[in-house]
C-alpha cells in the first residue's frame, strides 16, 4: 500500500492540529494534558500491539517502563546520590535495552498461557517489581525513587520546557504509531494476527507460535520502555508509586477506553483519561476519581466494545444510512 493512498483528509487536519496545538494552547494544557496524554499513549500503544494484533494482555507493560525509567534514573543524573551519572546517550540505550529484555522474559514466561493465567502471571510480575522497588535501598531507594531525572540540555533547548518536551513525545508518538502500522502489514504482523486468530493452524503450517509471540513482546517492550522514559523526564521523579498496581491497571483502561482495535485507540483513550484525571477534580473530590475512570470504563465495556472507536464507528453508520461500519485491525 502506498503512503499517500493511506492518507486521507482527516489525518491532514490531525497533523495540522497536533503541530498547531501548543502555539494556541496554555503551557498547562500543552505540557500537563498533551505531553502527558501521548507518553502515557505510548505505553499503552505498546498493550494495544500486544492485544489487537497478537491476542495477548499483559498488565505489565507499566512495569516494562518502570524497568526501563529505573534504569535511566539509576544510569543517568539525578539529585539522588546512588545515580551513577553516566553519559545520557548511554544510559538512554541501557534503559531501552534493559525495558526490552524485561518485556521478552515476561513474554517467555507468559506466552505459554492463555486468558486470565496470562493476565495473572503479567500481574504478579508488576506487582513483584512494585514490592521490590519499595523495599530495595540500594539499588532502588526505597520509597523515595529518584528526584530531578530531567531530559539533557541538547542543542542548547531545554526539553522540559512545555513546547520543546510536547514535540519531543510527539515526535516519538508518530514513530510509535507508524512503527505498529507497518509492522501490522509486514509479514511478521500478518503472522501475528493469524497466530491470534487460530494458533494451532499457524503452527500446522511451519510457524513457531512461541517465537513470534515472545518477538511481539519484545517490540511492545521497546515501544513501553520509550514511553517509561517520557514519562520519567514528564514527571522528573520515579518512585515505586510510579509502577503501584493502580497503573499497572489505567494502562488497561486507557487502552480499552480509545480502542483496541487501532494503534490511535489508545492515544485517544489517553487524552480521556489525562483530562478527566485533570479538570475532575473541579467538579468531585479527587478520592472520587477512580469512581469516574470505572464508570466510564464500565459504559465503554457495555455499549462499545471497541471503545471510542468503536463508538465513531457506529455513529459513521448511522450518519451514513445504517451501513455496517467497523474498525479495522490491518
Amino acid at each position: 500500500m502506498r503512503i499517500r493512498d493511506a492518507i486521507a483528509p482527516h489525518h491532514i487536519v490531525v497533523l495540522i492540529g497536533l503541530l498547531v496545538f501548543p502555539f494556541v494552547a496554555s503551557p498547562f494544557l500543552t505540557f500537563q494534558v498533551g505531553a502527558q496524554s501521548l507518553a502515557l499513549g505510548l505505553v499503552a500503544l505498546s498493550l494495544m500491539f500486544l492485544s489487537g494484533y497478537g491476542g495477548m494482555v499483559s498488565l505489565a507493560q507499566m512495569t516494562v517502563a518502570g524497568v526501563s525509567g529505573y534504569t535511566l534514573a539509576i544510569l543517568g543524573t539525578s539529585s539522588t546520590a546512588i545515580s551513577l551519572g553516566w553519559p545520557w546517550p548511554v544510559a538512554i540505550v541501557a534503559a531501552l535495552a534493559m525495558g526490552t529484555l524485561v518485556s521478552v522474559l515476561i513474554g517467555w514466561l507468559s506466552v505459554r498461557t492463555e486468558g486470565i493465567y496470562t493476565i495473572m502471571i503479567t500481574l504478579a510480575m508488576g506487582v513483584a517489581f512494585y514490592y521490590l522497588c519499595l523495599q530495595n535501598y540500594t539499588v532502588f531507594n526505597g520509597f523515595q525513587g529518584f528526584q530531578k531525572v530531567h531530559p539533557p540540555m541538547v542543542l542548547e533547548i531545554d526539553w522540559r520546557s512545555p513546547v520543546p518536551f510536547y514535540f519531543l513525545v510527539l515526535a516519538f508518538a508518530f514513530m510509535g504509531y507508524f512503527a505498529v502500522k507497518y509492522i501490522a502489514r509486514a509479514p511478521f504482523g500478518v503472522a501475528l494476527q493469524g497466530i491470534r486468530d487460530n494458533a494451532r493452524r499457524m503452527n500446522a503450517l511451519g510457524f513457531n507460535v512461541t517465537a513470534h509471540r515472545v518477538a511481539a513482546y519484545a517490540v511492545a517492550g521497546l515501544i513501553a520502555s520509550v514511553g517509561g522514559i517520557l514519562l520519567v523526564w514528564y514527571n522528573g521523579l520515579i518512585t515505586p508509586g510510579s509502577v503501584g498496581t493502580s497503573w499497572l491497571i489505567n494502562v488497561l483502561v486507557i487502552a480499552v477506553l480509545g480502542g483496541l482495535r487501532h494503534p490511535i485507540g489508545p492515544f485517544l483513550g489517553a487524552i480521556v483519561f489525562v483530562l478527566l484525571q485533570t479538570f475532575a477534580v473541579d467538579v468531585i473530590d479527587r478520592e472520587r476519581f477512580n469512581l469516574v475512570i470505572g464508570v466510564a470504563f464500565l459504559a465503554i465495556v457495555l455499549f462499545s466494545p471497541d471503545g471510542l472507536l468503536g463508538l465513531w464507528a457506529h455513529l459513521k453508520a448511522r450518519l451514513q444510512g445504517g451501513r455496517s461500519v467497523s474498525t479495522s485491525l490491518r
